[in-house]
């Protein structure tokens, strides 16, 4: 009798130590972001993304084949700029090329001479499979659009980013529902938009087409901003918080609450964190009305946990409505991004082709 609870408390203890190795990947992740944000440690959006995707495949991401991949690209991007002249005079000229070769080898095909035969390299081109990720998160994850050339409104401008900062300019993030794209600003024309998932550059007027974005929702910052590099990051801790739920489907939340918080403190008006924070309190109340086995919202409000759990969560939705945000739905947001190309004329800027 001795002997076999003995054996069960060390099978116990060892499942409880194989849980904290798993997750000493999440938190290791989580410090580098935060490092980052405090400029302990050097700031790299490449970095801290593939230390997100590396947490979630528990330190298995071959980090160097990715870097490999990485440094082909930005070699492409160098003799792209070497061997094309632009049709730009401004004295941001050299940042500009930049731009304009790292979505060359995203969106265009591009020929290129090998000794005496001409090759044609092939863009990367979007993924309408499993768009958000639910049955596989991995599906938005930089590393299988690097291994795949498919990708996604999430992976593909990631990889701008992280090419960007490769070739030594900034490249910002920028947000709507349900989707992320670039702003630059250039001297010629100021801010404009590029959209990898389509290979255009459209006007503020194809963003606010989709409805869903309230007036509020760009005065606050939620979405069209802007995104700056600790923006970023924080934007990442979401990234990291949603990759630990589907790890650890049946976690208690304080993960997630620290991924969050820590991302409001450093943009206030972040609409994923925001949610994040509201829907991870929603799922702490309704663990706890199953713990107590009611369906009943009142008899569980009798509990000071439960009641403190539901004012909390109720004024956090109430917040992320004030602000603007408005969740779009997901066919709707389908629709939409296709209309982008089948409507290109109405919503392409035609600045960039002066």
């Amino acid at each position: 009798m001795m002997k076999d609870i003995f054996v069960l408390i060390t099978l116990l203890i060892l499942s409880a130590l194989s849980r904290a190795q798993e997750n000493h990947f999440y938190n290791d992740s989580y410090q580098t972001l935060d490092n980052m944000l405090v400029d302990k440690q050097p700031y790299s959006f490449k970095s801290a993304v593939f230390s997100v995707e590396n947490a979630y495949y528990q330190g298995k991401l071959n980090t160097e084949e990715l870097n490999r991949k990485i440094a082909f690209l930005t070699k492409f991007c160098n003799q792209i700029i070497v061997n094309r002249k632009l049709q730009y005079s401004e004295k941001d000229e050299a940042t500009v090329s930049k731009y304009a070769s790292i979505y060359t080898i995203i969106c265009q095909a591009t020929p290129v001479i090998i000794g005496k035969d001409t090759l044609k390299y092939k863009p990367f081109t979007y993924d309408f499979e499993d768009v958000f990720g639910h049955k596989e998160l991995s599906n938005l994850f930089v590393s299988k659009l690097l291994n795949t050339q498919k990708g996604n409104c999430n992976s593909m401008p990631y990889l701008y980013k992280i090419i960007a900062e490769e070739l030594g300019v900034d490249a910002n993030l920028a947000l709507a529902p349900n989707h992320i794209y670039i702003k630059h600003n250039i001297k010629s024309i100021g801010w404009f938009n590029t959209e990898l998932t389509s290979g255009i550059f459209p006007q503020d007027s194809w963003l606010m087409a989709s409805g869903y974005i309230h007036l509020d929702a760009i005065q606050n910052g939620v979405f069209m901003k802007a995104l700056s590099n600790k923006e970023s990051l924080a934007l990442l801790l979401v990234d990291l918080a949603n990759a630990y739920e589907r790890s650890y489907p049946e976690n208690d939340g304080s993960f997630s609450l620290k991924c969050a918080e820590r991302a409001i403190q450093v943009h206030p008006y972040l609409a994923n964190a925001l949610i994040l924070q509201a829907e991870t309190h929603k799922k702490q109340f309704q663990k706890l009305m199953k713990e107590k086995n009611t369906k009943n919202i009142q008899t569980i409000l009798s509990n000071p946990k439960a009641k403190e759990l539901f004012d909390l969560m109720n004024k956090e939705y109430a917040h992320i409505h004030k602000i603007g945000y408005r969740s779009m739905p997901e066919e709707m947001y389908l629709d939409w991004l296709v209309s982008l190309k089948t409507e290109r004329s109405k919503y392409e800027d035609t600045r960039l082709q002066k």
